[in-house]
Protein backbone atom coordinates (compact mmCIF):
# COMPACT_ATOMS: atom_id res chain seq x y z
CA UNK A 1 0.00 0.00 0.00
CA UNK A 2 1.55 3.35 -1.09
CA UNK A 3 2.26 5.89 1.35
CA UNK A 4 -0.87 8.87 1.89
CA UNK A 5 0.23 12.05 3.91
CA UNK A 6 -2.75 13.37 5.32
CA UNK A 7 -2.24 16.45 7.87
CA UNK A 8 -3.13 15.41 11.13
CA UNK A 9 -6.19 16.45 12.85
CA UNK A 10 -9.22 15.85 14.87
CA UNK A 11 -13.10 15.39 14.49
CA UNK A 12 -14.78 15.33 17.24
CA UNK A 13 -17.20 12.55 17.71
CA UNK A 14 -14.98 10.84 15.50
CA UNK A 15 -12.01 7.95 15.97
CA UNK A 16 -10.10 8.55 12.88
CA UNK A 17 -10.44 11.60 11.09
CA UNK A 18 -9.82 10.76 7.08
CA UNK A 19 -10.97 8.45 5.13
CA UNK A 20 -7.63 5.86 4.91
CA UNK A 21 -7.39 3.70 1.71
CA UNK A 22 -8.52 0.61 1.82
CA UNK A 23 -6.23 -2.39 0.42
CA UNK A 24 -7.92 -3.15 -2.94
CA UNK A 25 -7.45 0.38 -3.97
CA UNK A 26 -5.93 1.74 -7.33
CA UNK A 27 -6.39 5.60 -6.94
CA UNK A 28 -5.72 7.13 -3.68
CA UNK A 29 -6.41 10.89 -2.44
CA UNK A 30 -4.60 13.27 -0.57
CA UNK A 31 -5.00 16.97 0.70
CA UNK A 32 -2.51 19.09 -1.08
CA UNK A 33 -1.46 22.45 -1.21
CA UNK A 34 -3.15 24.13 -4.52
CA UNK A 35 -0.62 27.22 -4.65
CA UNK A 36 -3.02 29.55 -2.70
CA UNK A 37 -2.25 28.58 0.67
CA UNK A 38 -5.65 27.44 1.53
CA UNK A 39 -4.77 24.44 3.19
CA UNK A 40 -2.08 26.02 5.15
CA UNK A 41 -4.34 29.20 6.31
CA UNK A 42 -6.89 26.67 7.03
CA UNK A 43 -4.74 24.95 9.08
CA UNK A 44 -3.32 28.08 10.82
CA UNK A 45 -6.72 29.07 11.91
CA UNK A 46 -7.42 26.05 13.56
CA UNK A 47 -10.07 25.17 11.27
CA UNK A 48 -12.01 21.85 12.30
CA UNK A 49 -13.24 19.52 9.48
CA UNK A 50 -17.06 19.22 10.04
CA UNK A 51 -17.53 16.02 10.89
CA UNK A 52 -19.76 13.52 8.51
CA UNK A 53 -22.93 12.35 9.57
CA UNK A 54 -23.42 8.83 10.16
CA UNK A 55 -25.15 6.90 7.16
CA UNK A 56 -27.12 4.15 7.12
CA UNK A 57 -27.96 1.65 4.21
CA UNK A 58 -29.56 -1.97 4.74
CA UNK A 59 -28.81 -5.20 3.00
CA UNK A 60 -31.09 -8.53 3.05
CA UNK A 61 -28.71 -10.96 4.03
CA UNK A 62 -28.39 -14.43 2.38
CA UNK A 63 -26.81 -15.58 6.17
CA UNK A 64 -27.31 -14.31 9.36
CA UNK A 65 -24.88 -17.22 11.12
CA UNK A 66 -21.39 -17.13 10.44
CA UNK A 67 -18.95 -20.02 11.49
CA UNK A 68 -15.70 -19.65 12.12
CA UNK A 69 -12.65 -22.29 13.07
CA UNK A 70 -10.31 -20.29 14.45
CA UNK A 71 -8.36 -22.22 17.09
CA UNK A 72 -7.99 -19.28 19.27
CA UNK A 73 -12.28 -18.41 19.31
CA UNK A 74 -14.22 -19.87 21.77
CA UNK A 75 -16.97 -20.39 19.59
CA UNK A 76 -17.71 -21.93 16.43
CA UNK A 77 -21.23 -19.53 15.71
CA UNK A 78 -21.29 -15.76 15.24
CA UNK A 79 -23.69 -13.41 14.13
CA UNK A 80 -23.56 -9.56 13.67
CA UNK A 81 -27.01 -7.50 12.58
CA UNK A 82 -25.07 -4.20 11.47
CA UNK A 83 -21.55 -4.10 9.25
CA UNK A 84 -19.48 -1.46 10.42
CA UNK A 85 -19.55 0.73 14.09
CA UNK A 86 -20.74 4.32 14.79
CA UNK A 87 -18.57 3.51 18.10
CA UNK A 88 -15.38 4.57 15.95
CA UNK A 89 -12.99 2.60 18.29
CA UNK A 90 -9.26 3.87 16.83
CA UNK A 91 -8.06 0.38 17.31
CA UNK A 92 -10.82 -2.08 16.51
CA UNK A 93 -9.47 -4.91 14.40
CA UNK A 94 -12.86 -5.23 12.71
CA UNK A 95 -12.25 -1.99 10.45
CA UNK A 96 -10.53 -3.85 7.73
CA UNK A 97 -13.67 -5.62 6.68
CA UNK A 98 -15.10 -2.41 5.61
CA UNK A 99 -12.51 -2.83 2.65
CA UNK A 100 -15.03 -5.68 1.13
CA UNK A 101 -17.26 -3.26 0.64
CA UNK A 102 -15.23 -0.66 -1.55
CA UNK A 103 -15.20 1.71 1.52
CA UNK A 104 -12.40 2.68 4.11
CA UNK A 105 -11.33 1.55 7.39
CA UNK A 106 -11.25 5.00 8.63
CA UNK A 107 -13.87 7.35 8.63
CA UNK A 108 -16.32 5.01 6.29
CA UNK A 109 -16.03 2.33 8.71
CA UNK A 110 -18.20 4.70 11.35
CA UNK A 111 -20.00 6.99 9.39
CA UNK A 112 -21.10 4.44 6.74
CA UNK A 113 -23.45 1.88 8.06
CA UNK A 114 -25.19 -1.17 7.22
CA UNK A 115 -28.02 -2.58 8.76
CA UNK A 116 -28.91 -6.57 7.85
CA UNK A 117 -32.45 -5.23 8.10
CA UNK A 118 -34.01 -8.93 7.73
CA UNK A 119 -31.33 -10.91 10.07
CA UNK A 120 -34.22 -12.26 12.48
CA UNK A 121 -36.15 -13.91 9.85
CA UNK A 122 -33.10 -15.27 8.06
CA UNK A 123 -31.93 -16.54 11.66
CA UNK A 124 -35.76 -18.16 12.66
CA UNK A 125 -35.06 -19.85 9.23
CA UNK A 126 -31.82 -21.03 9.72
CA UNK A 127 -32.70 -22.39 13.14
CA UNK A 128 -35.20 -24.83 11.98
CA UNK A 129 -33.02 -26.50 9.21
CA UNK A 130 -32.95 -30.13 10.11
CA UNK A 131 -29.23 -30.05 10.00
CA UNK A 132 -28.71 -27.87 12.84
CA UNK A 133 -26.58 -28.41 15.74
CA UNK A 134 -27.10 -26.35 18.57
CA UNK A 135 -24.13 -24.65 19.83
CA UNK A 136 -23.46 -21.35 21.88
CA UNK A 137 -24.20 -18.32 19.59
CA UNK A 138 -21.89 -15.15 20.07
CA UNK A 139 -24.02 -12.07 18.98
CA UNK A 140 -21.45 -8.72 17.80
CA UNK A 141 -18.33 -10.96 17.17
CA UNK A 142 -17.66 -8.23 14.64
CA UNK A 143 -19.11 -4.95 15.66
CA UNK A 144 -21.10 -4.02 18.29
CA UNK A 145 -24.48 -5.00 18.33
CA UNK A 146 -25.68 -1.98 20.49
CA UNK A 147 -24.08 0.63 18.84
CA UNK A 148 -26.48 3.90 18.65
CA UNK A 149 -28.18 2.81 15.50
CA UNK A 150 -29.77 -0.19 17.22
CA UNK A 151 -31.60 2.20 19.15
CA UNK A 152 -33.55 2.82 15.85
CA UNK A 153 -33.55 -0.43 14.04
CA UNK A 154 -33.52 -2.91 17.07
CA UNK A 155 -32.00 -5.64 15.12
CA UNK A 156 -30.68 -7.33 17.95
CA UNK A 157 -33.65 -6.91 20.13
CA UNK A 158 -35.35 -9.12 16.89
CA UNK A 159 -32.76 -11.50 17.17
CA UNK A 160 -32.68 -11.52 21.11
CA UNK A 161 -36.46 -12.69 20.49
CA UNK A 162 -36.18 -15.48 18.46
CA UNK A 163 -33.14 -17.02 20.19
CA UNK A 164 -35.45 -16.83 23.19
CA UNK A 165 -38.27 -18.86 21.67
CA UNK A 166 -35.57 -20.94 20.27
CA UNK A 167 -33.80 -21.48 23.75
CA UNK A 168 -30.63 -20.97 21.60
CA UNK A 169 -27.54 -19.85 24.08
CA UNK A 170 -26.02 -16.78 23.56
CA UNK A 171 -23.12 -14.31 24.74
CA UNK A 172 -22.38 -11.41 23.68
CA UNK A 173 -19.27 -8.54 24.02
CA UNK A 174 -20.10 -4.67 23.91
CA UNK A 175 -19.76 -1.11 24.78
CA UNK A 176 -23.12 -0.05 24.54
CA UNK A 177 -25.88 0.69 27.34
CA UNK A 178 -28.31 0.14 25.43
CA UNK A 179 -28.49 -3.27 26.27
CA UNK A 180 -30.16 -2.43 29.78
CA UNK A 181 -33.74 -1.95 27.30
CA UNK A 182 -33.60 -5.59 26.28
CA UNK A 183 -33.17 -6.62 30.39
CA UNK A 184 -37.08 -8.23 29.97
CA UNK A 185 -35.33 -10.32 27.31
CA UNK A 186 -31.76 -10.85 29.18
CA UNK A 187 -32.78 -11.39 32.64
CA UNK A 188 -35.21 -14.64 31.81
CA UNK A 189 -32.59 -16.04 29.55
CA UNK A 190 -29.51 -15.45 31.94
CA UNK A 191 -31.80 -17.21 34.87
CA UNK A 192 -32.13 -19.90 32.95
CA UNK A 193 -28.25 -19.86 32.15
CA UNK A 194 -29.13 -18.89 28.70
CA UNK A 195 -27.27 -15.45 28.09
CA UNK A 196 -24.01 -14.09 29.17
CA UNK A 197 -22.87 -10.61 28.65
CA UNK A 198 -19.43 -9.20 28.73
CA UNK A 199 -18.88 -5.33 28.92
CA UNK A 200 -15.94 -3.89 27.47
CA UNK A 201 -14.13 -1.48 29.98
CA UNK A 202 -10.87 -0.87 28.34
CA UNK A 203 -9.39 1.75 30.93
CA UNK A 204 -11.39 3.73 33.77
CA UNK A 205 -9.92 7.14 32.55
CA UNK A 206 -13.20 8.97 31.07
CA UNK A 207 -10.55 11.33 28.99
CA UNK A 208 -8.62 8.60 27.33
CA UNK A 209 -11.61 6.65 26.62
CA UNK A 210 -12.82 9.92 25.01
CA UNK A 211 -10.72 9.80 22.27
CA UNK A 212 -10.09 6.27 22.22
CA UNK A 213 -13.58 4.91 21.74
CA UNK A 214 -15.65 8.04 21.19
CA UNK A 215 -19.17 7.29 21.04
CA UNK A 216 -19.21 4.27 22.97
CA UNK A 217 -20.51 4.76 26.67
CA UNK A 218 -18.50 6.18 29.13
CA UNK A 219 -16.58 3.64 31.83
CA UNK A 220 -18.23 4.68 34.33
CA UNK A 221 -22.03 4.01 32.75
CA UNK A 222 -20.09 0.53 31.79
CA UNK A 223 -19.73 -0.24 35.08
CA UNK A 224 -23.31 0.83 35.94
CA UNK A 225 -24.62 -2.03 32.89
CA UNK A 226 -22.82 -4.27 34.61
CA UNK A 227 -24.53 -3.85 38.04
CA UNK A 228 -27.81 -3.52 36.08
CA UNK A 229 -27.43 -6.86 34.46
CA UNK A 230 -25.56 -8.38 37.08
CA UNK A 231 -28.60 -7.32 40.02
CA UNK A 232 -31.27 -8.68 36.91
CA UNK A 233 -29.76 -12.17 37.34
CA UNK A 234 -27.61 -12.24 33.75
CA UNK A 235 -24.04 -13.86 34.13
CA UNK A 236 -21.77 -10.86 33.30
CA UNK A 237 -17.94 -10.48 32.36
CA UNK A 238 -15.65 -8.04 31.43
CA UNK A 239 -13.45 -7.72 28.90
CA UNK A 240 -10.23 -5.52 29.17
CA UNK A 241 -9.57 -5.37 25.90
CA UNK A 242 -7.26 -4.53 24.40
CA UNK A 243 -4.42 -3.76 26.16
CA UNK A 244 -2.16 -0.96 24.63
CA UNK A 245 1.16 -0.44 25.87
CA UNK A 246 2.18 2.47 27.77
CA UNK A 247 -1.45 3.80 27.15
CA UNK A 248 -4.29 2.01 29.14
CA UNK A 249 -1.97 1.11 31.84
CA UNK A 250 -4.95 0.50 34.66
CA UNK A 251 -6.13 -2.97 33.88
CA UNK A 252 -5.94 -3.97 37.74
CA UNK A 253 -8.15 -1.03 38.61
CA UNK A 254 -10.37 -1.76 35.87
CA UNK A 255 -10.95 -5.73 37.23
CA UNK A 256 -11.75 -4.23 40.86
CA UNK A 257 -13.99 -1.99 39.83
CA UNK A 258 -16.06 -4.51 37.15
CA UNK A 259 -15.58 -7.12 39.84
CA UNK A 260 -17.09 -4.80 42.64
CA UNK A 261 -20.05 -4.14 40.15
CA UNK A 262 -20.75 -7.79 39.57
CA UNK A 263 -18.96 -9.41 37.08
CA UNK A 264 -17.52 -12.76 37.55
CA UNK A 265 -15.40 -13.24 34.61
CA UNK A 266 -12.91 -11.74 32.94
CA UNK A 267 -10.83 -12.23 29.71
CA UNK A 268 -8.27 -9.94 27.61
CA UNK A 269 -6.70 -9.58 24.00
CA UNK A 270 -3.57 -7.44 23.18
CA UNK A 271 -3.88 -4.82 20.41
CA UNK A 272 -4.10 -5.92 17.14
CA UNK A 273 -3.47 -3.79 13.88
CA UNK A 274 -4.31 -5.90 10.79
CA UNK A 275 -3.94 -4.73 7.23
CA UNK A 276 -4.93 -0.92 7.15
CA UNK A 277 -5.70 -0.95 11.18
CA UNK A 278 -1.73 -0.30 11.55
CA UNK A 279 -1.46 3.24 9.86
CA UNK A 280 -4.68 4.61 11.06
CA UNK A 281 -3.62 3.97 14.67
CA UNK A 282 0.35 5.82 14.02
CA UNK A 283 -1.15 8.82 13.03
CA UNK A 284 -3.58 8.53 16.39
CA UNK A 285 -0.71 7.83 18.15
CA UNK A 286 0.95 10.67 17.02
CA UNK A 287 -1.78 13.17 17.11
CA UNK A 288 -3.00 12.14 20.55
CA UNK A 289 0.64 10.57 21.94
CA UNK A 290 3.24 12.27 19.91
CA UNK A 291 5.71 11.77 23.01
CA UNK A 292 5.82 8.36 23.47
CA UNK A 293 3.98 7.06 19.93
CA UNK A 294 7.61 5.78 19.06
CA UNK A 295 7.95 3.58 22.69
CA UNK A 296 4.28 2.37 22.40
CA UNK A 297 4.99 0.63 18.73
CA UNK A 298 8.46 -0.60 19.59
CA UNK A 299 6.43 -2.19 22.72
CA UNK A 300 3.31 -3.80 20.52
CA UNK A 301 6.11 -4.84 18.02
CA UNK A 302 8.03 -6.51 21.00
CA UNK A 303 4.76 -8.06 21.38
CA UNK A 304 4.60 -9.35 17.73
CA UNK A 305 8.28 -10.43 17.05
CA UNK A 306 9.61 -7.39 15.23
CA UNK A 307 6.34 -6.48 13.14
CA UNK A 308 3.19 -4.32 13.95
CA UNK A 309 0.98 -7.63 13.30
CA UNK A 310 1.67 -11.18 13.13
CA UNK A 311 -1.85 -13.32 12.46
CA UNK A 312 -0.60 -16.85 13.75
CA UNK A 313 -2.82 -18.46 15.83
CA UNK A 314 -0.87 -19.06 18.69
CA UNK A 315 0.29 -15.40 19.34
CA UNK A 316 -2.38 -13.23 17.91
CA UNK A 317 -4.74 -12.74 20.80
CA UNK A 318 -1.89 -12.20 23.79
CA UNK A 319 1.37 -11.53 21.93
CA UNK A 320 4.57 -12.80 22.17
CA UNK A 321 7.78 -12.27 24.13
CA UNK A 322 8.53 -11.41 27.77
CA UNK A 323 6.06 -8.23 27.69
CA UNK A 324 3.47 -10.59 26.81
CA UNK A 325 4.36 -12.89 29.95
CA UNK A 326 4.47 -9.80 32.29
CA UNK A 327 1.22 -8.57 30.89
CA UNK A 328 -0.51 -12.07 30.98
CA UNK A 329 0.82 -12.52 34.84
CA UNK A 330 -0.51 -8.60 35.73
CA UNK A 331 -3.97 -10.22 34.45
CA UNK A 332 -4.01 -13.82 35.97
CA UNK A 333 -3.04 -12.79 39.65
CA UNK A 334 -5.63 -9.85 39.41
CA UNK A 335 -8.35 -12.44 38.58
CA UNK A 336 -6.91 -14.81 41.14
CA UNK A 337 -7.00 -11.89 44.23
CA UNK A 338 -9.92 -10.81 42.92
CA UNK A 339 -12.32 -14.19 42.26
CA UNK A 340 -13.00 -14.09 38.96
CA UNK A 341 -13.53 -17.06 36.76
CA UNK A 342 -14.40 -19.40 39.69
CA UNK A 343 -18.24 -19.22 38.82
CA UNK A 344 -18.69 -20.50 35.41
CA UNK A 345 -21.87 -22.46 34.92
CA UNK A 346 -21.91 -23.94 31.24
CA UNK A 347 -24.86 -22.24 29.29
CA UNK A 348 -27.42 -25.01 28.96
CA UNK A 349 -27.65 -26.20 24.98
CA UNK A 350 -30.43 -29.03 26.49
CA UNK A 351 -33.11 -26.29 25.76
CA UNK A 352 -33.50 -25.75 22.41
CA UNK A 353 -36.31 -26.09 20.92
CA UNK A 354 -36.80 -24.86 17.69
CA UNK A 355 -39.96 -26.27 16.97
CA UNK A 356 -41.52 -23.21 18.71
CA UNK A 357 -40.39 -21.03 15.80
CA UNK A 358 -42.88 -22.92 13.75
CA UNK A 359 -45.26 -20.55 12.62
CA UNK A 360 -43.70 -17.29 13.18
CA UNK A 361 -44.29 -14.47 10.58
CA UNK A 362 -41.66 -12.29 9.30
CA UNK A 363 -39.85 -9.59 10.91
CA UNK A 364 -39.57 -7.44 7.96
Amino acid sequence: MADVVIPLQALKGRGVAHRQPHRFERDQRAAFDDGWGTLDDGQAAGEEAAAPATQVTWEDCKSAITRNDSPDIGFNLGLNPYRGCEHGCVYCYARPTHSYLNLSPGLDFETKLVAKRNIAAVLRQELQRPGFVPELLAVGTVTDAYQPIEREWRLTRAVLEVLGTAQLPLAMVTKGSGVERDLDLLAPLGRQRLAAVYVTITTLDPKLARILEPRAAAPHRRLRTLRTLSDAGVPTGVSVSPQIPFINDDMEQVLEAAYEAGARRAFYQVLRLPWELSPMFRQWLELHYPDRAARVMGRVQDLRGGQDYDADFATRMKGQGIWADLLRQRFVKTCERLGFNREREPLDLSRFRPAALRGQGDLF
